[in-house]
């Protein structure tokens, strides 16, 4: 690899602004916040809005659509028998 042309690679903190869930990964963002993680060090804090946590698909709570395929929807749409 070229030097010089990549971003930085380090240690992130990234929290789920809905859940208050927490996790440590590797990322080339970068923050001006930071955050004392549980093995003492400090690491750039960056906050998203839905994780694993919070993803209705991993919580088990994302709702089915029971209706059928396209043509019984567009049947459904216009009251077609």
């Amino acid at each position: 690899m070229k030097n010089e042309i990549h971003p930085e690679y380090r240690n992130v903190v990234f929290l789920d602004t809905s859940s208050d869930y927490k996790f440590l990964s590797g990322s080339t963002q970068n923050s001006e916040e930071t955050i004392e993680w549980e093995d003492g060090n400090t690491y750039p804090l960056i906050r998203v809005e839905i994780s694993s946590a919070s993803h209705p698909f991993y919580t088990g709570k994302q709702k089915a659509d029971k209706v059928g395929g396209r043509v019984d929807r567009f049947k459904k749409k216009y009251n077609m028998k």
